[in-house]
């Protein structure tokens, strides 16, 4: 049975004491929550030591790097392995995030590898898909997903692809207030669970959680939710404010 999702983002926001204010208030409005949602935070770098070790006691909130390295180690400077994230506490990592894919020019082949050395070393890759708004005008946003899918996950056998979750983002609405309507994202969700059922069967694929990501937020994380594809949200903005975060992780259909 897939799990339900609620993954925050933070992106490169907060400073030290901004970012432990924040996941305090989090904690706390969490502090009574029994529901069976999986709760992800990813937060910059510096700070995943110190939120891991905030809820070794609880495991009430799991920690995420937004990025890794595609290497295991080495003369590269200013990137992080995955060892070393799995070292400070680090269970997931966001893989081909829009952002990543066209500031850094991030292309399916590298992403691949970034998916291969995380699952390696026994942490759940985020792994990002997307179109444009000019693919989604164009009508190719089924072949954009399709594309991104299989060049960077079709090379892993059942077993492996059993251990990733998706998160479609439309790109066109990521950071600008749009969202996609909850038809268009349950359209999306079923067209890539129908691609992973085809190559992988049907209970793989029924079993795989596709997270939306694209403005999600307080107002239409219900409607989202409710969707029969939809399995909660790689969040953004509203991960940066602890009260519409938390009202996101109720917002699943009881």
């Amino acid at each position: 049975m897939r799990k339900k999702i609620v993954a925050g983002n933070w992106k490169m926001n907060k400073t030290y004491s901004e970012a432990i204010q924040l996941f305090n208030e989090i904690k706390e409005l969490l502090k009574n929550n029994h529901t069976v949602v999986t709760k992800i935070i990813a937060p910059p770098f510096p700070y995943i030591y110190e939120f891991y070790h905030a809820t070794k006691v609880s495991q009430n909130i799991a920690i995420a790097a937004q990025n890794c390295s595609y290497e295991e180690s080495g003369a590269y400077t200013g990137e992080v392995s995955v060892a070393m994230l799995k070292s400070v506490g680090a269970s997931h990592i966001i893989i081909g995030h829009s952002e990543r894919r066209a500031y850094f020019n991030e292309t399916s082949e590298l992403l691949k590898k970034k998916v291969d050395i995380t699952l390696k070393h026994g942490l759940t890759p985020i792994f990002c898909v997307g179109e444009t708004a000019g693919k989604r005008q164009s009508d190719q946003y089924f072949q954009v997903v399709e594309s991104q899918i299989t060049e960077s996950l079709f090379h892993l056998n059942a077993v492996d692809i059993g251990k990733i979750i998706i998160a479609y983002e439309p790109v066109w609405a990521i950071g600008t207030g749009l969202t996609a309507t909850s038809a268009q994202a349950q359209e999306m969700h079923h067209h890539i669970r129908s691609l992973i059922e085809k190559k992988y069967g049907k209970e793989t694929a029924a079993d795989l959680s596709i997270l939306y990501g694209g403005s999600c937020n307080g107002k239409n994380a219900a409607e989202l939710f409710a969707c029969p594809d939809v399995d909660g949200g790689l969040i953004g903005g509203a991960a940066l404010k602890a009260q519409e975060f938390t009202d996101i992780i109720h917002s699943f259909p009881k």
